[in-house]
């Protein structure tokens, strides 16, 4: 995408000017979206973003910009901006520009490239949309949506990298609602993979409409849920938002190199119960928060980050490594050229215990049942959470009751790991995303249903 000699003297410009370190991030962004909304297709868009985002390292400083030029001088233009008040003499040669391969540990084979496939995503959601509406009288609406994507990225650095890569992104959106009188509630299913149109050979979409409904009608007519601290089982894949969001980002040098994660002088302690190991993984095939390579050009890979119940590791990128001394883990991500990369979780998940979902269950006299987790929010550095439960029923005496309409999980994540105290057989992985300074990226959540000894439960109305 960009000439090699153009990237070259662009980098060895960088370098005169005093730079430690250049690199140059290359990117051509196909993306192709539709919407169906009451059995009717709403919206088709397609588009194309290409640029070229441009960091260079002063020490410790990281300075970054953008352009829609390929062309040397603006290249050079703009690195001289970047440069302007940090300019000095030089102290490094760029190495010779080496192009690098890699393995391709996600194949694709309906790239969006090749075909948007528009008749099979809409005749795709009008079976979804038939499935939810027959599930009971009272789903009043079906929202789906489907996006896909084809990022190529072409990376150059000062160190003589040259690397390049092609990710394929699909995701498809679920959303029913069910109503009565002046009642409603919603179901939500959103998943995704690292491929192409092929993925919806993996899915059924009678299923996919019928369990959104069926989500519904569940809290349609669901009771209210007590409130206090108490027992809480938490259901497999999209349960793991809670360790993501309230543990995943303490663990991202983003934070721990300036001290603002509790567990940035931890490492080799117990900060969990013995019962959870913890990992962050890029390399598993085609699931939605793989990569081949980071944004940082290096090879993905799988990173321990707590082993029964020991800090191992954090996720580490390029300056995030400089600032701590930890070794890079391949996870430099950013959202597209317009961002400068920082570390970032990939596929995320509490790895497999060995108790069951009804051993969990039978443990408790009085508590919840998180069968399915929604959105919430997380106090930075401190990990304090707050997060909805999207499917949520009681238990009594052993036992799963009552359908709940609305829980609310309430701790922080530094003492949530710790009460974990069971961990269950079921693994499952979901879709995400997960914003953070470099963007919005794609990331996997996960784990199998698991105990929490005592949580502060919100509930009401």
């Amino acid at each position: 995408m960009l000439n090699p000699a153009t990237a070259q003297a662009v980098i060895d410009h960088a370098l005169f000017l005093g730079a430690d370190f250049a690199e140059l991030f290359v990117e051509h962004h196909q993306s192709s979206s539709l919407e169906l909304i009451s059995g009717d297709i709403d919206k088709i868009n397609s588009g194309i973003d290409f640029g070229i985002g441009i960091r260079l390292f002063f020490g410790h400083k990281v300075l970054y910009g953008y352009t829609n030029s390929t062309d040397q001088e603006e290249l050079k233009r703009v690195t001289s901006l970047l440069a302007a008040k940090d300019k000095r003499d030089q102290i490094i040669q760029a190495g010779a520009l080496n192009l690098a391969r890699h393995n391709n540990l996600h194949p694709c084979q309906q790239a969006l490239s090749q075909h948007p496939r528009l008749d099979d995503k809409i005749a795709f959601l009008r079976a979804c949309d038939t499935a939810a509406r027959a599930e009971h009288e009272k789903i009043n609406q079906f929202i789906g949506r489907i996006l896909q994507r084809e990022q190529q990225i072409e990376i150059f650095n000062s160190t003589g990298l040259h690397i390049g890569d092609t990710r394929h992104y699909t995701r498809i959106a679920a959303t029913t609602i069910a109503q009565d009188g002046t009642e409603q509630a919603t179901g939500f299913e959103a998943p995704g993979a690292l491929c192409g149109w092929e993925f919806n050979t993996r899915l059924d979409p009678k299923e996919l409409g019928s369990t959104v409904a069926k989500q519904a009608m569940t809290k349609l007519y669901a009771s209210n849920c007590p409130s206090g601290e108490m027992p809480v089982v938490i259901g497999n894949g999209f349960g793991g938002v809670i360790f993501h969001e309230a543990c995943g980002h303490l663990l991202e040098t983003t934070s721990v190199a300036k001290k603002a994660s509790v567990f940035h002088d931890k490492m080799g302690e117990m900060i969990a119960h013995p019962a959870v190991s913890a990992v962050d993984d890029g390399t598993m095939a085609n699931e939605w928060g793989s990569i081949n390579i980071d944004d940082e050009g290096m090879e993905t890979q799988r990173t321990q980050l707590i082993k029964d119940g020991k800090l191992t590791s954090f996720m580490v990128d390029h300056m995030g490594g400089l600032k701590t001394g930890f070794a890079r883990t391949g996870s430099g991500r950013r959202e597209s050229y317009k961002f400068a990369p920082t570390s970032r979780m990939r596929n995320t998940f509490i790895e497999p215990g060995d108790s069951s979902l009804d051993e969990m269950i039978a443990s408790v006299e009085k508590g919840i049942f998180a069968k399915k987790m929604g959105g919430g929010s997380v106090q930075p550095g401190t990990g304090e959470f707050n997060f909805a439960v999207q499917e949520a029923y009681l238990i009594e005496n052993g036992k799963v009751t009552t359908p709940l309409k609305t829980a609310t999980l309430i701790s922080t994540g530094p003492k949530v790991l710790k009460e974990i105290s069971m961990v269950g057989t079921d693994f499952a992985l979901a879709a995400g995303m997960c914003g953070s300074v470099s963007g919005s990226v794609p990331t996997t959540v996960g784990q199998p249903a698991l105990k929490v000894d005592n949580i502060l439960v919100g509930g009401g109305n």
